[in-house]
């Protein structure tokens, strides 16, 4: 069973005009339309069994329908290969009512973007939730490291992440883009090894600029294949989960990146869906 642990998807009627929003301010192509039934398309293209859909909640007041949406596409579209995470603001006051709601409806983790949101992963806010989620057994996916459309901007560094672990020791956090968007030297050097999973997306596979943008046609690397073998054998291939940021990187593509990396086989079974399927209880 091959898991992608992290992709995204958004209402039909909003999909196009957020799409184009957030390929302009990253410059980075997106692969698939941003809907839902093209997420199954492009699953099913690549040869993925199950989509990890990861909402955030960039204000307060999303988390209601964020969250009605999760437990209908974890109900009704799981036999079709999409599995959704819920979502939280971290000025969400009744965060804990929150969260007991979604453990209750069986969904199984939340995703939260410190960029995105503007709060540091270490600020009280985050690591309230991090200890109530720890509580009802629930997964806590974030994006870590810088984030491409907002360059510089630092809310979740691997000094961040550390020292939210140091504070709260979060039972099931998982750290995206290799524990760290840009950040990699440092997580080579300090967070590999943490008591916490990494998953592969954005991180192996080039970014590509839209068709209109002014790049054009160029390509982007990202992180050295060999720092990448380097971080998972340090950190061990048991908590490294694969994942492709879909739309922002094109499952099929992701998934034989990660495949010809250079993994030996039994990292490979691990990585590309047993280890996701431990943590996800499946």
């Amino acid at each position: 069973m091959i898991i992608d642990f992290h992709t995204h998807t958004f209402p039909e009627k909003i999909a196009g005009r957020a799409l184009g929003k957030l390929a302009h301010m990253a410059d980075s192509r997106p692969y698939t339309d941003g809907t839902a039934d093209d997420l199954i398309r492009s699953e099913k293209q690549a040869g993925i069994d199950l989509s990890v859909i990861l909402p955030v909640a960039t204000s307060p007041s999303q988390h209601e329908t964020i969250n009605r949406t999760a437990v209908l596409v974890s109900q009704e579209f799981l036999s079709q290969g999409l599995l959704s995470f819920g979502g939280i603001h971290p000025d969400n006051e009744n965060y804990r009512e929150i969260l007991s709601g979604l453990a209750e409806k069986g969904i199984r983790g939340i995703k939260l973007h410190p960029v995105y949101q503007r709060v540091p992963f270490d600020d009280i806010r985050n690591l309230r939730i991090l200890d109530c989620a720890s509580e009802l057994g629930l997964i806590v996916i974030i994006h870590a490291g810088y984030d491409i459309g907002y360059p510089g901007e630092s809310f979740a560094s691997p000094r961040h992440i550390l020292s939210a672990i140091e504070q709260v020791h979060p039972q099931k956090l998982v750290l995206a883009h290799m524990g760290g968007w840009a950040c990699w030297d440092e997580v080579e050097r300090d967070l590999a090894g943490a008591p916490v999973w990494l998953d592969t997306s954005f991180s192996i596979t080039p970014i590509r600029p839209p068709e209109d943008s002014p790049h054009a046609g160029q390509e982007a690397a990202q992180m050295d294949l060999q720092q990448f073998l380097r971080i998972i054998e340090k950190h061990g291939a048991h908590r490294i989960l694969f994942g492709t940021d879909s739309p922002w990187s094109e499952q099929k593509e992701a998934l034989h990146a990660v495949c010809s990396s250079g993994c030996s086989p039994g990292q490979l079974q691990l990585i590309l869906g047993e280890n996701a399927k431990k943590l996800l209880a499946l």
